[in-house]
């Protein structure tokens, strides 16, 4: 039997019951990280008197996960394993995602345990009233595909989740503010840990805040939905925005009574 558990993402307390009892009888551990889930374990141990399992301990990530099924194929069905990831909801822009597929492909029982996530967490604390939201896990480092995805996620007419790394998100407030330095960010650094911090407000405020300020630890960004503010704007300031064709036909067809394909060709024609 495979088990998804999901670990903490900064205190160690919110690590379940259900968890510790799993962790306590597997035979088998997937890890992100074998090092870092040894530690974990240790702390569970010393904290919560979580028995130390007898267990093998293998890693298993995005270069070496197909190559390892090939190893622990019987083991899935065989013994009590589990998959965990360094932090948080395993699968979620998480290579466990290539277990879950070749349980489903080959049937083997595998279960997910519920727990702590970063997205779900920062959303929620986000306070926008939307009630929906894209995940856009981690966007791509550099170059168009950047650019294109964080168009999108700017133009999107849901509230959109983001992770990023601390080199990177002066980098990626630079690049919102240039688009629209008036929309309503939610920061989230560091979250469940010593110094977790949030910041709302515009782009444009909350780079001035962060600039000052020596940027570590992991960050969630949430981008307020784009449809609050499109009432505001005309077709043709719209048609002006310096963004890709596609996000953009989308935003002029709900500013309009044009179809999402009429306005895409008439950009191309322009």
């Amino acid at each position: 039997m495979l088990t998804f558990i999901p670990t903490p993402i900064g205190n160690p307390q919110d690590i379940t019951i259900r968890a510790i009892k799993c962790f306590e009888k597997t035979e088998l551990f997937l890890c992100e990280d074998t090092r870092h889930t040894k530690r974990l374990l240790r702390l569970l141990e010393e904290r919560f008197d979580m028995v130390y399992p007898d267990a093998e301990f293998l890693s298993f990530n995005e270069h070496n996960g197909e190559e390892r099924l090939t190893q622990i194929a019987d083991s899935l069905e065989e013994k009590e394993v589990v998959y965990v990831s360094d932090a948080g909801m395993p699968v979620i822009s998480d290579p466990g995602q290539i277990l879950v597929e070749y349980c489903q492909r080959e049937e083997i029982a595998y279960d997910v345990l519920p727990g702590a996530s970063a997205v779900t967490t920062a959303y929620a604390a986000s306070g926008f009233e939307e009630g929906k939201f894209l995940f856009f896990g981690f966007l791509p480092h550099k170059g168009a595909d950047r650019n294109s995805a964080l168009s999108e996620a700017m133009n999107s007419s849901y509230s959109t989740v983001l992770y990023e790394s601390p080199h990177r998100l002066l980098k990626l407030l630079e690049q919102i503010v240039a688009i629209d330095g008036s929309r309503e960010l939610f920061l989230a650094k560091e979250i469940s840990k010593k110094f977790q911090r949030y910041y709302r407000g515009t782009a444009t405020e909350i780079d001035e805040i962060l600039q000052s300020q020596e940027i570590r630890g992991e960050w969630v960004v949430v981008i307020r939905a784009m449809q609050d503010i499109a009432k505001t704007l005309s077709f043709d300031e719209v048609f002006a925005f310096d963004i890709p064709p596609k996000p953009k036909a989308k935003l002029l067809s709900r500013l309009s009574d044009k179809s999402v394909k009429e306005c895409y060709e008439e950009l191309i024609r322009n």
